[in-house]
């Protein structure tokens, strides 16, 4: 076995154990994340990739290992965006506190396999199509503008709308009801699938179109397919315990959008002046979008969202859309 196949299997075989023990031992039983754990597993998380770019910079280079950071702290950052969506699911469809651990679990195995599909296919393709750089890099710059420019998309906040649920429900038997945390019940003598199951396709439908922005952003630091598909992968791992620590402030960072869409827009130029042979160097490029999310952030904590007028007296909020398949506790 050459070195390379070893990373690759010593990094998966590290992986199944963490989310062997994570499953099997820590959340055996269901339960919810207070925020408390939720802290101490995302600084374990940071901890560990933390670690593994030092294992990179120091058997692979420096270069590598700041290439490696880059593309985690990226990824790390475009995920937020996915927490957002993750929350309005979760409410839409009523998904009990003790049971969302559950589902971001296994959706962050199906993420595995789509994002190893993306990034080596597309490690491959630019490696063999170079020219392949510059449209990735035009895509990025449009889609930073157009998150910059866009509205609250409604669509999100409306996951019974996703294609993907109503597919599901054409192919699928559907429970009327579900069962705790269970994907499949036996209901009129036949194998159904839960709302629960439901909900998991929505956030693997969700983190499907996410990647079609992340990973060409990731391609625009790295075409090395170790380093892209490991950065991802790391910060994928983070995003669960994340979701939980600040589940409740995310509104509160409402600055972090526009972040988001000029970290994608400088990416997108970053490729796009490679045709000039113009190159960032890594800490340069790290320092940047560092500096981009840190204002961010700040800006969001020193001009807080304007809290939203109270209705007048005697008026009511317009109710949900009963479902009776959304997801009961």
């Amino acid at each position: 076995m050459n070195s390379q196949v070893a990373l690759w299997v010593g990094f998966h075989v590290f992986v199944v154990a963490m989310l062997a023990l994570d499953l099997g031992v820590f959340h055996r039983k269901d339960h919810a994340v207070s925020p408390k754990e939720a802290g101490i597993w995302t600084a374990v998380w940071i901890s560990i990739s933390l670690l593994f770019c030092l294992g990179i910079g120091f058997f692979r280079g420096s270069e590598l290992g700041l290439q490696w950071l880059t593309a985690y702290v990226v990824e790390y950052a475009l995920s937020v965006d996915n927490l957002f969506v993750f929350l309005v699911v979760f409410s839409y469809f009523r998904v009990a506190p003790e049971h969302q651990h559950r589902v971001l679990f296994w959706g962050i195995l199906g993420a595995f396999l789509m994002r190893a599909t993306l990034i080596i296919t597309g490690t491959a393709l630019v490696t063999r199509f170079h020219w392949l750089i510059y449209i990735f890099g035009a895509f990025l710059v449009f889609t930073g503008v157009k998150m910059l420019l866009s509205k609250e998309d409604g669509e999100a906040a409306d996951p019974e709308q996703q294609a993907v649920v109503k597919f599901a429900r054409r192919v699928l038997p559907v429970a009327r009801q579900g069962t705790g945390s269970h994907f499949f019940v036996k209901e009129d003598n036949r194998t159904k699938v839960t709302p629960l199951f439901l909900v998991l396709l929505v956030v693997e439908a969700t983190d499907l179109l996410f990647a079609l922005d992340s990973i060409p952003a990731v391609l625009g630091i790295t075409q090395d397919p170790f380093i892209a598909y490991t950065s991802n992968v790391c910060a994928i791992l983070g995003l669960r315990s994340l979701f939980f620590l600040v589940a409740r402030l995310m509104e509160k960072f409402h600055f972090l959008k526009v972040g988001l869409s000029i970290i994608l827009c400088f990416v997108g130029v970053k490729m796009l002046l490679t045709s000039i042979k113009f190159h960032f160097h890594e800490a340069v490029s790290l320092g940047i979008i560092a500096l981009i999310l840190a204002s961010s952030i700040g800006a969001s904590l020193l001009w807080p969202k304007a809290a939203e007028e109270p209705l007048p007296e005697g008026v009511k909020p317009p109710e949900p859309k009963q479902d009776q398949e959304r997801v009961k506790g």
